[in-house]
């Protein structure tokens, strides 16, 4: 499959973050030519670009897709109550039909808001990944470790699950879908769970993934049975290590981000979702960046968003912290284009292969329609992106060379009756 973009104004994001009005020609899943010039090359699709913006896909570094069923069900409530009243009771009656629903409808979210690669933690991975291979998503699938056992395995099954469901996926050695071992968090991991996830990462090299510190609960939790922190408990066990994404970390403390910066952990941002749950810390990235820790941004689930836009995480990023410092300075718009972006792929090791669009990389791409009111004059195309733009902005996304959107037309997930399908399962999970 090949795929020609004419005339289009491109934020490569490069090493330089330059800016190119020229033509770009994909051929497979690789950009194979950029070019100020015209492309005289024959191509299966041919995109008009004037008028568009072209930039990476967006990299979604935390979420849980299915969560998209329970959108708008338990809102405005504090975090235990809403996960013991009203989610846990939902996900006890979750089944593979349900999470394939939630799926389709998270995928066809982020594909119209432009995200093409996201990194989920839930149960049911194997349908998730299933519904994500067919729809040509780039995903990570996070298999949920939690001691209490998870609404898909009781807890004596799940390392056993885990090990056959990594070696599974990799074993398929599908591009765009990668495994990996997410022990939910340290208040609900003990530390064997957290050895045992930690040696299989290392056994079949793959990611790992946890939430961290996310409210100060959770810290004084943690610290009243172990003795230790959050960060602190993992890096006893040998989990502050390279292959950890760890999600939130709102409550961490200056020698902690030291502690995740020599073990080259890195972070997932998560403002939007921190801040509708009231959790009281968010992570503090600046310092993050100043100590060269490895950012990137997350939605979290959709129902605690409530959606799985990035525009809105970046939005809601820029502003917390500019907010909260009182300084209109800190992190600019270019800094959080880049946690959307490259930041995205380096947390997940892909950075060789995607975030950026250069020639020779993956083709993860995406065209905004910038014949907007609200995107109109076009002084500073990176300010629009974080503070004017929204997904809907977004017509046409592409991952891995392959097109799942053009011109709002989506090709490969039906969507209509995906909108109507996750009525229906909504309804039958809450009544």
């Amino acid at each position: 499959m090949s795929i020609l973009i004419k005339n289009a104004t491109i934020l490569t994001q490069n090493k330089k973050r330059e800016k190119v009005k020229g033509n770009i020609y994909i051929e497979d899943n690789n950009i194979v030519q950029i070019s100020k010039k015209p492309i005289s090359l024959e191509a299966d699709y041919v995109l008009e670009g004037k008028k568009k913006l072209v930039l990476p896909g967006f990299i979604n570094t935390h979420t849980h897709v299915p969560m998209t069923l329970l959108r708008g069900y338990g809102d405005d409530m504090v975090l235990n109550k809403w996960l013991e009243e009203r989610i846990w009771p939902v996900e006890a009656k979750l089944d593979n039909k349900s999470v394939e629903i939630g799926t389709k409808l998270g995928l066809l979210e982020m594909i119209a808001s432009g995200t093409t690669t996201f990194l989920d933690m839930y149960f049911f991975e194997d349908t998730i990944g299933k519904v994500a291979e067919k729809v040509g998503m780039r995903t990570f699938l996070g298999f949920a470790l939690i001691d209490s056992g998870t609404p898909e395995y009781s807890s004596e099954k799940l390392i056993s699950k885990c090990e056959q469901f990594i070696r599974r996926w990799k074993n398929r050695d599908i591009n765009i879908i990668q495994p990996l071992i997410a022990p939910h968090s340290t208040y609900t991991c003990n530390p064997e769970t957290l050895e045992k996830s930690l040696e299989l990462a290392d056994k079949y090299n793959v990611l790992l993934h946890s939430h961290c510190s996310e409210t100060r609960d959770e810290v004084y939790t943690v610290q009243k049975k172990y003795g230790l922190r959050p960060v602190e408990l993992l890096k006893k066990y040998g989990l502050l290590c390279d292959k950890m994404v760890l999600a939130h970390c709102g409550w961490i403390t200056k020698n902690e981000i030291a502690d995740i910066k020599r073990g080259g952990v890195k972070i997932s941002h998560c403002p939007v979702s921190n801040m509708k749950i009231a959790t009281g810390g968010y992570a503090p990235v600046p310092e993050m960046l100043d100590s060269n820790v490895v950012v990137g941004l997350g939605t979290d689930g959709a129902a605690s968003n409530n959606t799985l836009d990035m525009f809105d995480t970046m939005k809601f990023c820029a502003l917390l912290h500019k907010q909260h410092r009182w300084d209109p300075q800190i992190l600019p718009a270019q800094t959080v284009f880049d946690l959307a972006t490259i930041g995205g792929a380096r947390c997940l090791n892909i950075q060789e292969n995607v975030g950026s669009i250069e020639e020779g990389k993956n083709a993860d791409i995406i065209m905004i329609d910038l014949n907007k009111p609200h995107l109109t004059p076009s002084h500073d195309f990176v300010s629009h992106l974080i503070y004017a733009a929204t997904g809907s902005d977004v017509c046409t996304t592409i991952v891995d060379g392959k097109p799942l959107m053009i011109d709002n037309n989506f090709l490969t997930v039906d969507y209509q009756k995906t909108l109507e399908d996750a009525e229906k399962y909504a309804m039958e999970l809450t009544n």
